[in-house]
């Protein structure tokens, strides 16, 4: 078996189109969601920080501040970021005198002579520290988060409203540029897995691929059994085919041993009849001798339909078309040296679904018949074609071959037509024949599951034309 990844075939009915599909399908969706879940996380641990952040220089500041001995507040809080004393950076402190304490409000240089506006503790209540934390907007369009609280600043009962502002713009800029490195990371993770478990699915459907070219070599003839190493779990599956074929032909052999020994058996009574009437009048010979002729062909005719069922589904029947065109022409030619016969088949190497022999009596039968009828010449093809008319399913999606003998003789009439195909009918008595050539190829044909159809050719003679199943290199794939 040749070492080589499986070809990807796109389409509902191809395995390694599905398994690539769903696995596809599912590594973006969970690369989505993994990616959404860690922004999240991240957006809450950025924002807690930036929360914890504020708490810490809002301690600070009030660690900071005092009340003077001329009972105003003083203190300068030195919070070590620059940002507190550039102007409307968004990173503020304000403290406010509280109740009767008439000291003035201090606040950072980057404030100005601006403020915040101060939500109700109705609508943004203290938690259990005592504290709150609310969104806001100053006066230059900065969204800030505010921390606040309310401190008792000494034993007369002097109090003071502590807040300090943060720009959240910050977190958002964090946020973003941790979101663009994660969807890169992630993008660049996702391609790699995607890459990784395309590879490692062909890798293991590779065995799949090898057994359905081991199948298609035996569908093409080229070998009777699937051959090749699989791993245990097709081996079963590849023993079990092999078994089916073998079944399969000894089934063919024993249907073809009691056909031969049926004819074979047949064979001498009817030659005794064939010989006996010769000795009797000749009324009585000719007639007996016709029914003798008649039962022959007959029997064979049986015989033939009761051969091509026992093998028609067979995986193993096949038959290159031009070789047995080749050998049927060639002898028609010396049987009939005054007559010419063109034959043109395309493409080259296509295939019949069929035993050889029934190959040679339909095209044989045809053959013979436009001999017979033509004036000068007569045309063979092959050529690829399409499904006879009310095939269904599996049969309608196969390929098909159309193969056409025409001539060049009177042809039919439609109504001749139609009594030329039935059993024994003969239009030109003074020609040779029982009149079962045309029948017996329309039942080898319709057993094959093809069709028979005849018609005034455009040389003016009659065109029969064979609708048969094919064998060519995908049908495997079909």
């Amino acid at each position: 078996m040749r070492n080589r990844l499986p070809r990807l075939k796109l389409g509902p009915s191809s395995l390694t189109a599905r398994v690539l599909l769903l696995a596809t399908l599912w590594s973006a969706l969970a690369l989505v969601v993994i990616s959404i879940v860690i922004s999240q996380l991240y957006r809450q641990s950025a924002e807690r920080a930036f929360t914890d952040l504020l708490r810490a220089q809002l301690y600070n500041v009030i660690n900071s501040i005092t009340i003077g001995d001329d009972n105003q507040l003083s203190g300068s809080p030195q919070l070590g970021d620059l940002r507190f004393s550039q102007p409307e950076t968004g990173w503020y402190w304000i403290i406010e005198p509280l109740g009767t304490f008439a000291a003035r409000p201090l606040s950072s240089s980057s404030l100005g002579t601006s403020n915040i506006s101060v939500p109700s503790i109705l609508a943004v209540p203290f938690n259990n520290r005592y504290e709150r934390f609310y969104n806001a907007t100053d006066a230059y369009g900065n969204n800030v988060l505010v921390a606040e609280t309310e401190v008792v600043l000494d034993g007369e009962g002097r109090a003071a409203r502590f807040r300090v502002s943060g720009n959240l713009s910050v977190v958002e800029e964090d946020i973003q540029t941790f979101s663009r490195s994660l969807y890169i990371a992630l993008a660049v993770f996702g391609l790699g897995s995607l890459i990784v478990n395309g590879l490692a699915i062909l890798y293991g459907l590779q065995p799949l691929d090898g057994a359905r070219r081991a199948l298609d070599r035996v569908r093409r003839g080229e070998v009777e059994r699937v051959e090749g190493q699989f791993p245990r779990e097709i081996m079963p599956l590849a023993n079990d085919i092999n078994a089916l074929i073998e079944s399969n032909r000894r089934i063919i052999e024993r249907a073809r041993m009691q056909v031969g020994n049926l004819a074979h058996s047949l064979k001498t009574p009817i030659a005794v009849l064939l010989n006996e009437s010769r000795a009797v009048e000749k009324v009585q010979s000719d007639l007996v001798r016709s029914q003798a002729e008649g039962m022959q062909s007959q029997v064979q005719s049986y015989l033939n339909r009761a051969r091509i069922a026992a093998q028609r589904d067979s995986l193993l029947a096949r038959t290159e078309v031009e070789p047995v065109l080749e050998r049927l022409v060639r002898v028609m030619r010396r049987l009939n040296p005054d007559k010419e016969f063109h034959l043109y088949v395309a493409p080259q190497g296509i295939g019949l679904a069929m035993e050889q022999q029934d190959v040679e009596e339909t095209i044989g039968n045809l053959l013979e018949n436009a001999a017979k009828f033509c004036k000068t010449a007569v045309w063979v093809t092959a050529v690829p074609g399409s499904a006879p008319a009310g095939a269904e399913g599996d049969s309608a999606r196969r390929p098909w071959i159309e193969m056409a003998v025409e001539d060049d003789g009177p042809g039919l009439e439609p109504d001749e037509i139609r009594e030329a195909l039935k059993r024994g009918r003969r239009l030109d008595e003074s020609k040779p024949g029982a009149g079962l050539g045309l029948s017996i190829v329309r039942e080898i044909a319709t057993e094959y599951q093809g069709a028979l159809e005849l018609s005034r050719g455009e040389r003016g003679g009659l065109r029969a034309r064979l609708t048969l199943p094919a064998v060519t290199k995908d049908v495997a794939h079909s």
